[in-house]
């Protein structure tokens, strides 16, 4: 059965809503009926995803809000909460989803690091803090959805920055949903979304034509809605290139490095190349 917050005339909020995986979000959302407000930067490209999310929508472009907002700054995110509860009269789905990805090394730049961190982490918190309490006291069934990453799980060499703002998203929606199910007569529930290789602004890196092992946005929308549906917390996405099982092999052995104390990242180690490679095996062989 759908869940029942994604329903028509219900209401959903998405950050980093005017490209990518949000604007796929927000088109499915207004697709069943719902009125759905998106946030980001650049008017321009939120005019743009506007258009697109009307011509879709039940009611046309008076379904849709947009508002520009920096979700790194809280007096922007708590404005477009009283924004939607005066245009919608309140949120049933809220989607932080808001991220950057600029490259970063543990030593810096220092700059990449403050925006990485302003933008993917607190914005989920900043999201969470300004909407999870008037979601709560309205006692309607509601989502809280918050955009991961793998890399935040793996955490794999390249950016530590970003690796670092996806495993505090990981460990506050986990905080976040524990709460929410200790809360008498809550009826809100928080869910993390682990996207797998999408083809987006972000992740294009100058490429116009999607890769082969990548998911669109769509699918992996379409894959998010069926996993919450079936109440599942953790929505881990395959793509074209890695199946679960994989994903699962490698966040094992992450947990590995801690228990067996292994080096550090000792997936990419060359000590322990072969180590790794016939753990793989094991799992995906079903050995």
């Amino acid at each position: 059965m759908p869940h029942p917050a994604m329903s028509p005339n219900n209401v959903a909020v998405i950050t980093g809503g005017a490209s990518g995986i949000g604007l796929a979000a927000a088109t499915h959302f207004a697709g069943i009926g719902m009125k759905v407000c998106i946030a980001d930067i650049g008017n321009e490209r939120l005019a743009e995803a506007a258009a697109r999310l009307a011509s879709v929508a039940r009611g046309g472009a008076a379904d849709i809000m947009t508002a520009s907002v920096d979700v790194s700054r809280f007096d922007d995110v708590a404005s477009l909460e009283t924004a939607v509860q005066k245009r919608f009269g309140g949120t049933d789905i809220l989607m932080n989803n808001a991220g950057i990805g600029p490259d970063s090394t543990s030593l810096g730049p220092l700059e990449n690091w403050q925006r990485i961190l302003a933008v993917n982490l607190w914005g989920v918190i900043h999201g969470t803090l300004a909407f999870a309490p008037r979601m709560i006291e309205r006692a309607r069934p509601g989502l809280i959805i918050n955009t991961g990453s793998k890399q935040g799980i793996t955490t794999p060499p390249g950016n530590p920055a970003y690796n670092v703002s996806k495993a505090g998203v990981k460990a506050q929606t986990e905080a976040l949903q524990h709460e929410l199910r200790n809360i008498p007569g809550c009826r809100i529930t928080a869910h993390l979304m682990i996207p797998g290789h999408v083809f987006t602004a972000l992740t294009a890196r100058g490429r116009t034509e999607k890769p082969p092992g990548a998911w669109t946005a769509e699918q992996t929308v379409d894959f998010m809605i069926a996993r919450i549906d079936a109440g599942d917390f953790y929505i881990l996405c395959p793509d074209n290139d890695v199946p679960r099982q994989l994903d699962e092999r490698r966040m094992l052995w992450a947990a590995g490095d801690i228990v067996e104390n292994r080096p550090a990242l000792s997936r990419w180690h060359p000590d322990y190349a072969e180590a790794f490679a016939r753990f793989v095996k094991g799992g995906l062989s079903g050995s």
